[in-house]
């Protein structure tokens, strides 16, 4: 971590923690113009991917959430990220759960957060995406979508199919969030029939917009890390019948093993960052082993340094994600990654 972003996060640790995440971004969209921005993102190698039939200038991506409105995609661009995803976006907007909602735990380096899909909805959503210049400039952009949390889950594939038809002609490639904790009844789209039913609707939406666009866009499942062995290979079967182009895992945790005691460690939300690692790059490596290499995995959850991308390479993974890392460690991570990944032997599941 440079000295710069060490000062500059001890001040924003001073402020709450919505409040510091709204003014980080704001302030990398006024100082990340121009040459500056330009020579941060001269500073992360390129080592491209070829993955769900995109090219990747490099495998480090930002996480969804960080960026839920868009509107920060090319600050975000000029770090050296290889992809961007951003999200959660719903058809209707929605202020996200009661503040505050966003918890630091500094002495475990991870957050807990319940915001809720909060966002200013589609349309917004996509003005912003049109605006940016993130993607004419060869970067992979994810556009991630979900549900408004008054629609019924009876009814949640009638939101995703609508954000879907929104996003497509943006899309580098849709992220399909399924597994957030923060959204009552959200997660159960990930069993059952409601999942084959979502992930079936999803492949005729997708095949129907391909021709009528005339250009493929891969979807890719993001899914929690809380699964038993037995769900994993019961949602590869369906990932893989359904021929959904990737998976994403993990989403943040229910789970407070590594937290317990800590100040905030009790209050509902998603866990995420350090403690999250073990767990997640599990889930990883579960289903690298149940899917055999017929989709590609994106790896997200707890990556804090080098070591830990590797790691989630070594686990099956062909791409990785950083949320809280970035938040804890600050912009330099990404170039640590992208170098370590970068050597040979690091190409990926």
């Amino acid at each position: 971590m440079s000295l710069s972003y060490d000062l500059a996060r001890r001040a924003l640790f001073l402020l709450p923690p919505e409040t510091a995440h709204d003014l980080a971004l704001e302030g990398m969209h006024l100082f990340l113009r121009g040459p500056l921005g330009r020579w941060m993102r001269s500073r992360v190698p390129d080592s491209p991917r070829e993955v769900m039939g995109l090219t990747f200038r490099n495998p480090v991506g930002m996480a969804a959430g960080m960026d839920k409105n868009a509107r920060y995609i090319d600050a975000l661009g000029n770090l050296g990220f290889g992809f961007i995803e951003v999200g959660t976006v719903t058809p209707r907007p929605q202020p996200g759960n009661p503040k505050p909602r966003l918890f630091r735990l500094p002495k475990a380096r991870a957050i807990i957060n319940r915001m809720g899909f909060n966002n200013l909805g589609v349309e917004q959503f996509i003005a912003h995406v049109e605006h940016s210049r993130y993607t004419r400039e060869g970067g992979v952009l994810g556009l991630n979508i979900g549900k408004n949390f008054d629609t019924p889950v009876e009814k949640a594939a009638d939101d995703y199919l609508f954000c879907l038809r929104r996003v497509y002609p943006h899309a580098g490639y849709v992220a399909v969030n399924v597994s957030s904790p923060n959204t009552a009844g959200l997660r159960t789209l990930q069993h059952g029939e409601a999942f084959d039913d979502l992930l079936a609707r999803l492949k005729s939406e997708q095949q129907r917009l391909a021709d009528q666009h005339g250009r493929y866009v891969p979807i890719a499942v993001k899914v929690a890390p809380d699964l038993a062995p037995d769900e994993v290979t019961t949602i590869a079967d369906a990932l893989r019948r359904h021929r959904i182009e990737g998976l994403i895992a993990t989403n943040t945790t229910l789970s407070r093993e590594g937290v317990e005691g800590l100040p905030h460690a009790d209050e509902k939300g998603g866990l995420s960052g350090a403690p999250v690692l073990t767990r997640s790059t599990a889930i990883v490596r579960q289903f690298s082993e149940a899917l055999g290499g017929e989709l590609p995995i994106i790896a997200a959850g707890g990556i804090m340094c080098a070591a830990d991308a590797q790691a989630k390479i070594d686990a099956g993974a062909s791409l990785v994600q950083i949320y809280t890392g970035f938040i804890y460690q600050g912009p330099d991570l990404v170039r640590e990654i992208a170098r370590t990944l970068a050597s040979p032997g690091c190409a990926g599941g």
